[in-house]
């Protein structure tokens, strides 16, 4: 039970650690823009629900 607890959690942290450099590499290249792009808000929502489905489905097992 316990190396699969460990194996889960650095998983977790490796997916985790390679969103971050992909944000920050993503930014630094990124122009400008005042316009709202609806692309990115609808990749954000769906990554905010596969992280909630994560969770809940963590909790449940």
């Amino acid at each position: 039970m316990s190396s699969t607890r460990v194996v889960f959690e650095l998983l977790f942290l490796t997916f985790f650690i390679s969103g971050l450099m992909q944000l920050a590499h993503g930014e630094a290249s990124a122009p400008a823009r005042g316009i709202i792009d609806g692309k990115a808000i609808d990749q954000g929502v769906a990554y905010a629900l596969m992280l909630v489905a994560l969770l809940v489905t963590y909790i449940l097992h």
